[in-house]
């Protein structure tokens, strides 16, 4: 790619971030959502963060992870537990990096 081209690149993806981005705004009345898209938005940002999260949970240099000797199984399940048992983010935080640090570190797991 030379300059131009690439210059030509990076104009384009910012214009098609801006109409996206606000492609709410453009209307000059509110755009009415129907309420059950309403609804099935409030479970977005979860099933984004599954999306993010699973592949990088389960798979290891892009397969499945084939043994139980993986620090990241053990440490995935007693957080899971511990946040359904507190209902804290803080703490799901710090239990899943207690669990996971002593056996990818000190186990080479």
């Amino acid at each position: 790619m030379n300059t131009w081209e690439t210059v030509l690149a990076i104009i384009g993806l910012a214009v098609i971030t801006v109409v996206t981005r606000s492609f709410f705004l453009i209307p000059e009345k509110e755009v009415l959502l129907p309420d059950w898209l309403r609804r099935s938005l409030r479970y977005a940002p979860l099933a984004a963060l599954g999306a993010v999260l699973a592949p990088e949970l389960f798979m290891s240099d892009g397969h499945l992870v084939s043994t139980l000797k993986d620090a990241r199984l053990p440490a995935v399940v007693l957080t899971m537990a511990f946040y359904f048992w507190k209902r804290s983010i803080l703490g799901t935080i710090v239990t899943g990096m207690v669990i996971y640090l002593p056996l990818h570190i000190g186990l080479g797991w």
